[in-house]
């Protein structure tokens, strides 16, 4: 499936190249690239869920077509970047690429976890990642993210221990915790083993 891309092409795209902002920044050839990319995997998808190709006079009268498209904000590593995702006239159209209600992809999720196990509060990570990379989330959906996590930290934290560790290393970590609308320095103490 993969191919080679054509030295022709990338010759091409770059007539216009001055500084790496060209191709790396906010309209950017590679945000560019990806966005039509997913669009025409996106067709492609819906293609095969129709079984026939846009425009050929096999899909008439078969009562599912296409309906136009749906505009759609994907939060990825670079960014959001804004797509047309095609729909049917059924709503039958189940995109794998891009799933319904999904907004996010690349480990955004991940960024997300790592800044709130860092105790950054809600509201620090909304900025955060406003700044860093362009995305304005609202804290409410940090906030629902971060509770569904919760609960797999809980279960990873009450796990059961080996009977016996050879070897144990204790220190302590200042963090910033949050609890009861305050964040606050303290000392949280770590303890690991080695069991082998």
């Amino acid at each position: 499936m993969a191919q080679a891309i054509r030295d022709e092409l990338i010759e091409e795209r770059l007539q216009g190249y001055r500084s790496p902002q060209d191709l790396l920044g906010e309209e950017g050839l590679f945000k560019e690239l990806k966005k039509r990319l997913l669009e025409r995997a996106l067709g492609v998808e819906l293609t095969e869920h129709l079984g026939y190709e846009k425009g050929d006079p096999a899909g008439r009268g078969i009562g599912n077509s296409r309906n136009g498209y749906s505009s759609k904000t994907v939060i990825g590593d670079d960014g959001a970047i804004e797509i047309a995702v095609p729909r049917d006239r059924q709503g039958s159209f189940e995109p794998q690429l891009v799933g319904k209600g999904q907004t996010r992809r690349d480990g955004c999720d991940d960024r997300i976890i790592s800044l709130y196990a860092r105790g950054l509060s809600v509201r620090e990570i909304q900025g955060h990642l406003l700044e860093l990379y362009g995305v304005e989330v609202s804290p409410d959906l940090v906030s629902r993210f971060t509770d569904t996590v919760l609960g797999e930290v809980r279960e990873w934290q009450n796990r059961p221990l080996d009977p016996i560790y050879p070897v144990i290393f204790f220190d302590a970590l200042r963090v910033k915790i949050r609890g009861q609308r305050l964040v606050r320095n303290t000392a949280v103490y770590v303890a690991l083993a080695l069991n082998k």
